[in-house]
């Protein structure tokens, strides 16, 4: 899936791809879509939390050698 937006969040730990998450889809248009990519194993958990609360929508999450995608669209 393509993605407007990518915030590289490997080796930071809870709750800082979350807060940077927040920031980097302030900056960006309604409808956009940000790929997130993080090495914390909360992150999955975090992630599904931080869509339900605040209505932007988790489209795709994935893990590949102990790496997490999100693929989130911007409300």
């Amino acid at each position: 899936m393509e993605f407007d937006k990518e915030l590289d969040a490997r080796g930071l730990n809870c709750p800082l791809p979350i807060l940077r998450t927040k920031k980097a889809l302030s900056e960006m248009s309604s409808g956009q879509v940000l790929r997130v990519v993080a090495t914390d194993p909360g992150a999955v958990r975090d992630f599904e939390a931080f869509a339900r609360q605040t209505g932007n929508t988790l489209l795709e999450s994935s893990d590949a050698n102990k790496e997490f995608a999100f693929l989130l669209r911007r409300k």
